[in-house]
């Protein structure tokens, strides 16, 4: 349930002067609005009002701004304190800051999404010797001979393995001692 800046700023009031908090309708679990109301009061304690304001959920962070905040705290801020202030979650600045020491600021880029495809191949085709060309056809027919050498194989392994399959078993003769 998302609550208003009045209502949360009526809250916080109350719970600072020990009066009752009454619970708005559709409000069912009283104690988790006691929890809400105390979070509220230690973010009204730290930034004032706009720590009850909503923070805009999927906020898109721009590498710059992400370089701002992890150099507060490369300068010797908290995490804690710098993404308060910024409205962002501790362990997400965390990482940025981790990302940061590990890859510079490639480590700040977005990452949305799957990973771009390596190609295997270069797209251009570069022009070959003649030595490597050469090579090149020794290979492929070498590679044509060894495929036609293995069909060969698979087929007389297949003929043989035929052959036994009809051949009559011979059983197995009970020996006379009792």
């Amino acid at each position: 349930m998302k609550y208003t800046l009045e209502f949360k700023l009526e809250c916080v009031k109350r719970y600072k002067t020990g009066r009752r908090i009454e619970a708005p309708q559709g409000c069912k679990n009283i104690k988790s609005l006691l929890n809400h109301v105390r979070e509220w009061a230690k973010n009204y304690d730290d930034l004032g009002i706009d720590g009850l304001k909503h923070s805009s959920a999927n906020k898109d962070w721009t590498p710059e701004k992400r370089f701002e905040l992890v150099a507060k705290v490369l300068a010797g801020s908290s995490i804690l304190s710098v993404s308060k202030s910024a409205h962002l979650n501790n362990g997400q600045l965390y990482q940025w800051v981790k990302r940061y020491r590990e890859r510079g600021m490639d480590g700040l880029e977005c990452r949305r999404g799957k990973p771009p495809k390596v190609p295997i191949m270069p797209k251009k085709k570069a022009k070959l010797t003649p030595s490597e060309r050469e090579e090149l056809e020794i290979l492929r027919a070498r590679n044509e001979y060894l495929e036609a050498e293995n069909e060969y194989l698979k087929k007389l392994d297949a003929l043989v393995t035929k052959r036994e399959a009809a051949r009559p078993k011979a059983r197995k003769r009970k020996s006379s001692k009792r």
